[in-house]
């Protein structure tokens, strides 16, 4: 596709091997946007994408109710690596998290762990409406992956079962750790993972059995007291900026004119 030519108005993530000539069927939420709702014709021009890959530039070849069949036709970027990076957030009110999941997959999240603490106010997870969101976030923003989403568990579980190489950054409301900046400075290349409290923040003993790990470092956010999305979403943008993959200039596809589904 060279600069002059339309740019596609889609973009999807699909779970089929992307190869060119090999034809995707999409399935039927996806048949459904392309058809019912953006009207798309047989013809037009697609971006897919599946996690390993890369990304392709694909024509719908049928438009059917048992399913759209698209037909790839040559690789706009190759798959590429992202940073290794999880967050762990306590489930909050539905429009809280459904605004975390949306800004984590944005923010390059590679894995997104909902994690039940003591102030939780949240009883249950719907992973399908969580998986749902982080799809379509990354359709929207050109990533070439969709986050992985882990089991919802409690912390203590999350704790004793965690793997020692990955340093983890507790994000401490009450002051407890040095800013998020300078730790970040002082640490060596590796994989990281931050974690979120719920709203009221975590307790006297979740601070101290956090704190007792040697994988878990206490890290501020400034002098002010941020509601758990703001810090979610400041964290991210703060280790992106210092250790990820906002250093490099950025390696985009074409921009796409409507790849955001409508509500």
């Amino acid at each position: 596709m060279t600069d002059t030519a339309p740019r596609p108005r889609f973009r999807l993530f699909v779970e089929a091997p992307l190869a060119a000539g090999t034809a995707v069927v999409l399935n039927r939420d996806q048949t459904h946007y392309l058809t019912s709702v953006m009207r798309a014709d047989i013809g037009e021009m697609v971006l897919l994408f599946n996690g390993t890959d890369g990304e392709w530039l694909a024509r719908i070849a049928a438009l059917a109710k048992a399913g759209a069949a698209l037909v790839p036709e040559r690789q706009t970027r190759p798959q590429a690596s992202e940073p290794d990076l999880w967050l762990l957030a306590a489930p909050l009110k539905k429009d809280r998290t459904d605004l975390v999941v949306e800004k984590a997959a944005e923010l390059g999240v590679s894995r997104l762990w909902p994690v039940f603490t003591r102030r939780t106010n949240a009883g249950r997870v719907n992973t399908d409406r969580l998986r749902a969101h982080l799809m379509e976030a990354a359709e929207q923003c050109e990533r070439l992956t969709v986050p992985q989403l882990a089991e919802p568990a409690a912390l203590d579980k999350v704790l004793a079962e965690w793997p020692a190489e990955r340093v983890l950054l507790f994000l401490d409301e009450g002051g407890g750790g040095p800013p998020l900046a300078e730790v970040l400075n002082g640490l060596p290349p590796g994989p990281l993972a931050l974690l979120v409290g719920p709203e009221g923040g975590f307790d006297a003993e979740e601070r101290r059995l956090i704190a007792a790990k040697p994988f878990a470092r206490a890290v501020g956010l400034g002098p002010r007291i941020l509601r758990a999305e703001t810090a979610a979403i400041a964290a991210l943008a703060v280790v992106q900026a210092l250790k990820g993959d906002w250093r490099s200039p950025p390696s985009r596809a074409p921009e796409t004119s409507n790849s955001m589904k409508p509500p």
